[in-house]
């Protein structure tokens, strides 16, 4: 999969605990929009209603070349994806404290697809900790690079 757009936001704040690829049902606007590159995944996250999981909260910009009136950006997308993943998600929706977020945006072949990723909030320690181990990378890619 060719990744469009990643959810770094998803990463720091959540602990993903499984992830799953679902397609997304679009309009030929949408497409050519996230083709372009114009989608924001940061606030997204996924809803399961009567059996189905739904995309919410995702901004995919109007595509420059539309003419039609009636665009929305913030719509529910539905998102595909076979009946035993959906049961799957649902059984770790029932667990207290996780969330269902989507993680990375991207094109198989001529198809979008969604990565989507069961998640954990993640604790104020948890985070400083992620920020510490990012800092001593960064230290160690520069003393590296200097060599």
């Amino acid at each position: 999969m060719k990744i469009i757009q990643k959810n770094k936001k998803a990463y720091f704040d959540y602990e993903v605990l499984d992830e799953y690829k679902a397609g997304i049902m679009l309009t030929g606007p949408e497409i050519k929009s996230i083709r372009g590159g114009n989608v924001n995944l940061k606030g997204g996250y996924i809803s399961i209603q009567n059996g189905e999981a739904f995309l919410k909260n995702v901004n995919i910009s109007r595509y420059k070349h539309d003419s039609s009136d009636d665009y929305e950006s913030f719509r529910s997308r539905k998102l595909l994806l076979k009946e035993s993943e959906l049961h799957k998600i649902n059984n770790h929706l029932n667990t207290q404290g996780v969330t269902v977020v989507p993680l990375a945006i991207g094109l198989e072949g001529k198809y979008a697809k969604v990565q989507i990723g069961i998640a954990r909030g993640k604790k104020k320690h948890d985070k400083r900790h992620s920020i510490k181990d990012r800092e001593v990378k960064r230290q160690m890619d520069r003393i590296t690079k200097n060599f």
